[in-house]
């Protein structure tokens, strides 16, 4: 199958790049890769133009204006731009480790999407993976233990491997927690929603929506934990002044049984 990777981002290209990082040293699988970018300016441009010369597979930049948040947006340009059978969400400040993708695609299964977990990385110790370049996605599990004791990473559990089984669809209607920070999902359901739905305003539960009008599509959870954790670099909270709002649509979607997106994919498609 081929893979895409889509990976949001807004005006902060020390991130980007070390996200990207991650991805040139992947081990698995051949994937094409799409920076979603919100509005930033020429050096997040800049930033992936550099990257695609060195990238050993496709790496495409899918800009829109500078609106406010529209990450929702963002990722279904991105989305509408690929015609890749399985598709991997996730931000641009989440490091891969070198088996993201593959972990990722080997867990893959019809009929359900699958939902990863992260590590948060502490701010001090951003700031120095940033200044320092160190490369984190191939840091091994003695070096995260020693990162965790010294309060750099909130958990390491994360970081341990399991493998497939039934325990992993053990809640398939699972949809609290979900981030598309780290979701992947088959293009087909995502286009049978309608991706996600841009009428949510601002920061704040449209990842909840699409994961929601999935499980009403028929679409299970299944787990991605102990598998493919990402490494989320720290930054400053988002405003939050319309999650009232959205929480009322988000009630409304719950008490119904819509799977389309009232705002979605369909525009670009």
């Amino acid at each position: 199958m081929l893979t895409a990777v889509i990976i949001t981002t807004y005006n902060r290209p020390d991130a980007l790049a070390a996200v990207l990082e991650g991805y040139l040293a992947q081990r698995g699988p051949v994937f094409e890769l799409i920076v979603a970018d919100d509005g930033s300016t020429a050096e997040t441009r800049e930033t992936v133009e550099r990257y695609a010369a060195r990238a050993p597979f496709p790496l495409r930049h899918v800009w829109q204006e500078d609106r406010g948040f529209r990450a929702a947006a963002a990722r279904n340009r991105a989305l509408a731009a690929t015609t890749a059978d399985y598709i991997i969400f996730t931000d641009g400040d989440c490091i891969p480790r070198r088996d993201f993708v593959a972990r990722h695609c080997a867990l893959a299964q019809s009929g359900h999407f699958l939902a990863g977990n992260r590590i948060l990385l502490a701010e001090h110790f951003t700031r120095r993976a940033l200044a320092e370049q160190l490369p984190l996605h191939s840091w091994n599990l003695p070096r995260w233990l020693t990162a965790r004791l010294a309060g750099d990473i909130n958990r390491w559990l994360p970081l341990l491997a399991l493998g497939d089984g039934a325990w992993r669809t053990g809640t398939p209607d699972r949809w609290t927690g979900v981030k598309t920070c780290n979701l992947s999902a088959w293009r087909a359901d995502l286009l049978r929603v309608n991706g996600l739905d841009e009428s949510y305003s601002g920061w704040g539960l449209e990842d909840s929506d699409l994961v929601i009008r999935l499980l009403h599509a028929g679409v299970k959870h299944k787990s991605a934990r102990f598998a493919a954790p990402v490494l989320h670099l720290w930054h400053r909270e988002n405003d939050r002044s319309r999650l009232p709002e959205n929480q009322r649509q988000l009630d409304a979607l719950l008490a119904s049984n819509r799977i389309e997106a009232q705002l979605g994919l369909s525009q670009y498609t």
